[in-house]
């Protein structure tokens, strides 16, 4: 689920001055400039997750400013977790200057003066952006200040599994209501929280509370990484992340749904996913059914019934028009205001 947009709607010269607009309104005001204005190439892919948003851009390369005048016309008071793709990206804010690279991981501040360069090296600068409300993010204001434009650890710990997450994001949303996308924006908040946490030389400690949202969403994140596992249950969650199965479902016991409903949903709305896309062609329904760790189609046609009313088989065929393409899932219209996506779609 995501809007997408792209200058090809646009002619040359109209597509640069749409971007610089766009981005005043789904991001923030900034100052853009580029090499490219007359020839310029860009697109956007925005997921609405609730309290907070993951977009990803590609776009000609370009130089953007935010001043301390623009902050005072408006400032949403957010924070953004970039996680770079494509070319290399200088960005210097609060007197910290960096060159982030691909798979590299950086925070800004709307709240300060910016200053970045998406440099040319061959290939269109690309990041995805996840906007964060500050409020989201219980670290004291001057520990984030030194956190500011500074590449954080990415490869390993807490940073690897952030970015593989927001990467999963990116590739499954399209197969989620809105519903789960809200409840998937809350696992990737208290990821960040626990990473920005951790990041630097004393990690700074979270609240009682806080720490158990981190880690049930580590436990999300490692079921969502690991439903093809035909093994993956509450036994080896438990053992992965080194406590007792007990303290397990203790975690998960004031949650909507228990570990092993979890396990069980998700699996199935990957797998329904799956049989409404066409580019899976005419894969069999025990393959899908496998893919996402059941491992008797029988079993698996009858949690899908149970699930959604009909066969799988049934579901394939009717979740597709005439001219073969999904229907996909209904969205709900958050209340909270406008998200990325529908300030991407305004903005056209």
């Amino acid at each position: 689920m995501g809007a997408s947009v792209s200058t090809t709607d646009f002619s040359a010269r109209d597509g640069f001055e749409w971007w610089a607009q766009m981005i005043d309104e789904a991001v923030m005001q900034v100052s853009i400039t580029s090499p490219y204005a007359d020839g310029f190439q860009a697109t956007t892919t925005a997921i609405d997750l609730g309290d907070t948003d993951l977009a990803t851009f590609a776009f000609s390369p370009l130089s953007a400013r935010r001043d301390a005048a623009q902050i005072r016309r408006g400032d949403p008071e957010d924070y953004f977790l970039f996680l770079v793709h494509g070319s290399s990206i200088g960005m210097e804010q609060c007197r910290n200057n960096s060159l982030l690279r691909v798979g590299d991981l950086a925070v800004f501040d709307s709240s300060h003066p910016l200053s970045s360069e998406f440099r040319d090296e061959g290939r269109l600068p690309e990041v995805s952006l996840l906007r964060l409300p500050r409020a989201r993010i219980p670290l004291p204001q001057d520990r984030m200040d030194r956190l500011l434009s500074t590449a954080l650890p990415s490869r390993t710990g807490s940073g690897a599994l952030l970015a593989s997450y927001l990467n999963g994001l990116r590739a499954q949303a399209r197969g989620c209501d809105a519903t789960e996308l809200r409840r998937l924006g809350g696992v990737a908040s208290d990821l960040v929280a626990a990473f920005l946490s951790a990041a630097g030389d004393s990690p700074a400690p979270l609240p009682a509370e806080t720490r158990k949202q981190v880690l049930r969403a580590r436990i999300r994140a490692f079921v969502d990484h690991n439903l093809s596992d035909p093994e993956l249950g509450p036994a080896v969650i438990a053992a992965h992340h080194h406590i007792s199965v007990r303290l397990l479902h203790l975690l998960f016991r004031e949650e909507p749904e228990t570990v092993g409903a979890m396990i069980r949903r998700l699996r199935l709305e990957r797998s329904r996913a799956d049989l409404a896309d066409p580019r899976l062609g005419r894969g069999g329904i025990g393959e899908i059914a496998g893919r996402w760790g059941f491992r008797h189609q029988a079993d698996f046609s009858r949690a899908f019934r149970r699930a959604y009313g009909m066969a799988p088989s049934d579901y394939r065929r009717e979740s597709r028009d005439p001219a073969g393409t999904p229907k996909g899932p209904a969205r709900t219209v958050s209340a909270a205001g406008p998200s990325y996506g529908e300030k991407v779609r305004a903005s056209r």
